[in-house]
């Protein structure tokens, strides 16, 4: 993964697992994880990532913006896709480890009408495609998430 892509991985990742109310302490929680960046850089990312800080009942909280960010969701969605396969029957997407759940409840509320469901793992997720004949534009559209 691409430095960038991998710094935005772990904001997304501190952002939805802890409540951070300021950059200074984004910025703090990303060095303490190995990542030395600057004020600039972390504004960018946030921006890029559509995450915004909003008031809550325990004070400002950065969160992920379901408006501003429906794109940059997307791109998170990609970052977490490894790869794509397929044979005759199933399609399968390999993600980064405990991801798949989240990939796959992403990819069942894009209701294409070519895939009848998922069904996820640790690090791996089964599409099940409405026929075997669909197989390659339920990828296509797949890939267009993973590969943005």
């Amino acid at each position: 993964m691409a430095k960038k892509k991998e710094r935005q991985f772990v904001i997304k990742q501190i952002v939805q697992e802890e409540h951070i109310s300021n950059q200074a302490e984004l910025l703090q929680k990303l060095r303490e994880r190995g990542y030395q960046t600057t004020q600039a850089t972390l504004s960018r990312d946030l921006h890029e990532m559509g995450i915004i800080r909003t008031p809550t009942q325990d004070g400002y909280r950065y969160v992920i913006s379901e408006e501003e960010g429906s794109q940059s969701f997307v791109k998170v969605i990609g970052m977490e896709i490894l790869g794509i396969y397929h044979n005759e029957n199933l399609i399968v997407i390999k993600t980064l480890t405990g991801r798949a759940k989240g990939v796959a409840i992403f990819i069942d509320q894009l209701k294409n009408k070519h895939i009848l469901g998922t069904v996820a793992g640790e690090n791996a997720i089964i599409v099940v495609p409405d026929t075997v004949e669909n197989i390659p534009k339920i990828k296509e559209e797949l890939e267009k998430i993973a590969y943005q």
